[in-house]
């Protein structure tokens, strides 16, 4: 079967590049390339928020990850994604990003901080953030991926993960923003129905939904107790409610993310683009954790290490591998389309800002157009490069550290813009103090759980501290509680710091 699944890939492939050929009239000017000239409809809008959101780590890593540990209650974290991941996000940012990165002319989140509150030094730090913190974030994306190809093709992951790369670097570098808008749109076609077929496939070779819950609510481990897998709450409450607030309010400050704002056209098209946006995310994301909430009884040997260790990574290729070669041939699609459409918007982010933000806004302020759109296209390819090293270095040698970076990354990026990010779209009180304080903060918290997360010495030092129990003992923990401070901490230091000038005021918010 192995001619089936490289004919559908190789097609998917030619449709991708075809298209962003079809788009390269949108790619002639920095506006055009980074926002799409910021005449975005909803369609378009929603589907590239929609798909940059979900990436092979929520199908392949997290889904198998997190299903294993609560069961069906999993299904909670995307039923989070859509309620509050979407529509709260799109209710509450949508409208506001559009209007004010409108007015102050910004492309960029470094640029919003950076114009909001007349600051150039919150542009040049929110830029290293992004610039460092993106990479092993991007890298995750072929997390996973390598399981699949392996058991559908028995070719090395390089080769799988270097053609996934150059295929995405040449449409994003032919096409821009308008092609990546419309491969998403495609992407996300193939991920709704693909996880919905997939999900009928899986459950019937347990005989059925009914059976397969039953059966679940018979399994037992250390720490889960019988029928606590096929509960509403799952077996471990406080790590659930953790997940679902790293994974849905998290994407509130992610540059990726937000970006996706800026290029819609009007007040009507985010309206329109935050009901199709929740709808995408409760199939997709919440029928990924319902997925992997039956990981546990497709267990075997082979899910583990030699030291017992479960590969969370092998849970959901291990569901799958007894598929009929066609559903098999739409998963390899599905996962390749969420990767893909996550990589491109997380280098088209990386490289406007470093262009935008770095050598335009710092370096040299004096560069042309076409200077501009040179650094663009070099910086898309080099930042493609240099994650796609990364994921392969990570595979063949298992640099443990990579990985860990990879936990940290989403909560210090949303950690540092998150409450900033929010509140300045709102109140004329935030100062620059704050934001400032939020980006170190940030910053400074992920490190030192990145620090204990390597130091077995740390670990077992703080082990039974309520500090570590609740919150270093996981990534997804840190992240989590760092936004959660960082919407009390720019409030309070708001109040006693000096606020913006007038003028500035005047232009973010319009007189």
């Amino acid at each position: 079967m192995e001619w089936l699944y490289a004919g559908v890939l190789v097609l998917y492939f030619f449709i991708m590049i075809y298209i962003g050929y079809r788009a390269r009239s949108s790619a002639n000017s920095v506006g055009g390339f980074v926002l799409g000239g910021r005449n975005v409809g909803p369609w378009l809008s929603a589907f590239a928020y929609g798909t940059s959101y979900f990436s092979a780590v929520i199908f392949i890593g997290y889904a198998g990850q997190f299903g294993w540990k609560f069961g069906v209650a999993s299904t909670w974290i995307g039923i989070g994604n859509a309620l509050i991941g979407s529509l709260l996000a799109w209710k509450l940012l949508g409208g506001r990003t559009r209007s004010m990165t409108q007015r102050l002319g910004s492309a960029t989140m470094p640029d919003f901080f950076g114009k909001r509150f007349g600051d150039n030094t919150l542009k040049i730090i929110s830029s290293i953030i992004i610039f460092v913190f993106l990479i092993p974030y991007t890298a995750s994306l072929y997390k996973g991926l390598g399981g699949l190809f392996e058991m559908a093709f028995n070719i090395p992951y390089p080769i799988c993960i270097a053609i996934m790369a150059v295929v995405t670097a040449v449409y994003v570098l032919i096409g821009g923003y308008m092609a990546t808008a419309w491969n998403d749109f495609i992407q996300g076609i193939i991920m709704l129905f693909g996880i919905v077929v997939v999900i009928v496939a899986v459950i019937s070779t347990q005989g059925g939904l009914s059976q397969a819950l039953e059966s679940l609510g018979q399994v037992s481990a250390t720490g889960i107790p019988e029928g606590s897998l096929n509960s509403v709450l799952g077996p471990d409450l406080y790590g659930l409610i953790m997940v679902v607030i790293l994974t849905s309010l998290g994407t509130w400050g992610l540059p990726q993310m937000t970006q996706k704002f800026y290029a819609i056209k009007d007040d009507g098209a985010v309206k329109k683009g935050m009901i199709i946006s929740t709808i995408f995310a409760l199939v997709v994301a919440g029928g990924c954790y319902f997925l992997g909430g039956f990981g546990r009884l497709f267990d075997n040997p082979d899910l583990y290490t030699s030291s017992g260790a479960i590969k969370y990574d092998a849970i959901i290729p291990t569901m799958l591998s007894g598929l009929h070669p066609a559903i098999i041939a739409l998963v390899l699609v599905l996962v390749v389309s969420a990767s893909m459409s996550t990589l491109s918007s997380l280098v088209m982010t990386s490289s406007s800002t470093i262009t935008l933000d770095l050598i335009k806004g710092k370096i040299k302020p004096e560069i042309s157009q076409k200077g501009q759109m040179n650094c663009l296209r070099i910086f898309v390819a080099i930042f493609v490069v240099i994650s796609a090293v990364i994921a392969i270095v990570y595979e063949m040698s298992g640099l443990s550290f990579i990985a860990q970076m990879m936990g940290v990354s989403w909560g210090a990026l949303a950690g540092s813009f998150l409450a900033p990010y929010l509140y300045s779209l709102y109140s004329k009180k935030v100062t620059k103090t704050a934001t400032l304080t939020c980006f170190i903060f940030g910053v400074l918290v992920s490190l030192v759980s990145f620090v204990i997360s390597m130091t077995p010495t740390l670990q077992s030092a703080l082990t039974g501290t309520f500090i570590y129990d609740y919150v270093f003992v996981s990534p997804i923990y840190v992240g989590a509680w760092t936004m959660l401070i960082s919407l009390v901490i720019v409030p309070i230091v708001s109040a006693f710091t000096k606020k913006p000038s007038q003028e500035v005021l005047d232009e973010a918010f319009g007189k």
